[in-house]
């Protein structure tokens, strides 16, 4: 059978309402060993010196990769329908001094 006669099974994704599944974040620590990368999500907030990891993402290279693209497209159409987003390089930036134990990489 030829890959233009396969056909694709399609996925249904769903999104339970009745489980608190989003959470809001704005930090990121990112670290990979040879099998997987890690991202780990926090919420920091003023004035308070610790911060939980509220989710912690495990993936293969391959669909890490994968979700890089898809957020590479998703911020293009992001930009071209409300404007380019501007991160600051500035030094204006709240700084963390995180200690280096817990970044393996």
């Amino acid at each position: 059978m030829k890959d233009s006669n396969k056909k694709h099974k399609q996925i249904k994704l769903s999104l339970e309402g009745d489980k608190n599944v989003e959470e809001y974040v704005n930090f990121a620590i990112t670290t990979h060993s040879p099998a997987e990368f890690v991202i780990d999500f926090f919420r920091i907030l003023p004035g308070i010196s610790t911060a939980k990891v509220k989710s912690r993402i495990i993936m293969s290279p391959v669909h890490l990769k994968t979700l890089v693209k898809a957020l590479q497209d998703n911020v293009h159409k992001y930009e071209a329908k409300f404007g380019e987003i501007e991160v600051k390089s500035d030094n204006s930036s709240p700084k963390f001094n995180l200690p280096e134990d817990i970044l393996p990489n």
